[in-house]
């Protein structure tokens, strides 16, 4: 099943456009768990089996696992969801690329060594540098469109061809790379007008939603902007506001709670 199938069943079956950003830090998690060998991936583990029948997808970012030097935690995190939960898509957060061979080694970090079904990437180098992300007809590439940080305007906001840059991205996620029917684009829901911008161009492309939670994006606007017209489209994801909404014993019933009220509240603008 390719990521675009998978990701279509989520919403189907789930009936949820949340997706469960699994941003683990060390400073954050329930105290109790750090005496563990693994305190990340059970962390981790006991999230995913509260909410993995309220989500669509996961999202990993690798810097939090890089960071601590535990990737072996974040193989840990995947293998259990590819075992447990095969349906569920699994977004590896990297916001790789480079030229030539690097670019082909970064896709074989996200797809062979993680086993990621995307990965995001930066098309700052063009469509030679996705090419090798693309390729992967069966993986998802997710371009960075419009990002929810306010320094997204320092370039994404640039006048290409008498319109923004994130505009002309969007444009040629359709018209030049989607070959494969692989593509989704990051559009933060901190922008929700010109995530109604974006998603008259890229039709039923879907978008990862960042933005929602601790940056306080607007949930309806950002629904109503970005939903396509089979009622899904959006990857909407949320890391701190889930798994931080408890942190004593029972952590995982807390972030179950989170990510109920965030699929029940998406699904009201639907």
């Amino acid at each position: 099943m390719n990521f675009y199938c998978k990701l279509d069943n989520a919403w189907r079956e789930n009936n949820s456009l949340v997706c469960v950003g699994l941003d683990p830090d060390l400073d954050k998690i329930p105290q109790h768990l750090m005496s563990r060998p693994h305190p990340v991936f059970d962390f981790n583990k006991q999230i995913i089996d509260a909410t993995a029948d309220l989500a669509c997808a996961y999202k990993l970012q690798i810097a939090y696992y890089a960071g601590y030097a535990i990737e072996d935690q974040l193989t840990l995190t995947i293998k259990h969801l590819a075992e447990n939960y095969p349906y569920l898509p699994i977004l590896l957060d990297a916001k790789r690329n480079d030229i030539g061979a690097t670019a082909e080694m970064y896709a074989k970090e996200a797809f062979d060594r993680y086993s990621a079904d995307a990965v995001t990437v930066n098309p700052y180098l063009g469509g030679d540098a996705l090419l090798p992300f693309l390729k992967r007809k069966e993986k998802g590439t997710i371009i960075l469109c419009r990002t929810s940080n306010p320094g997204g305007d320092d370039l994404q906001h640039l006048v290409v061809a008498g319109r923004p840059l994130y505009q002309v991205v969007a444009e040629m996620a359709v018209t030049d790379w989607n070959e494969n029917k692989n593509v989704a684009l990051v559009v933060g829901a901190t922008y929700p007008r010109e995530l109604g911008e974006v998603r008259k161009i890229v039709g039923s492309m879907p978008l990862l939603v960042p933005g929602i939670g601790a940056q306080k994006g607007d949930l309806e606007g950002a629904v109503k902007n970005g939903l396509a017209d089979n009622g899904a489209g959006m990857i909407i994801n949320s890391s701190r506001g889930i798994i931080y909404a408890g942190d004593g014993p029972d952590f995982a019933q807390d972030a179950r709670k989170a990510t109920e009220g965030l699929r029940d509240a998406i699904n009201q603008y639907r």
